[in-house]
């Protein structure tokens, strides 16, 4: 059985985009895989704390990343 972790920093995404983000991907592995995996597919969506998610050696925040989706 599939499953698949998805790593957010939280507030970025709000809950209807998350629901869309696991549909997506269960639908990515059925497709792959077969209808018979969709009962059977985990999705888990993970929020960081704004903050402790760090590229570069600097911790990313909500803000940097909201900026980020802007440009």
């Amino acid at each position: 059985m599939p499953l698949v972790d998805i790593q957010l920093i939280e507030g970025v995404f709000d809950k209807s985009q998350k629901q869309a983000m696991i549909k997506k991907i269960t639908d990515a592995m059925v497709e792959i895989e077969g209808e018979a995996m969709r009962g059977v597919t985990w999705v888990r969506v993970h929020e960081v704390a704004s903050g402790n998610w760090g590229i570069g050696g600097k911790g990313l925040t909500t803000a940097d990343v909201k900026a980020l989706q802007v440009r």
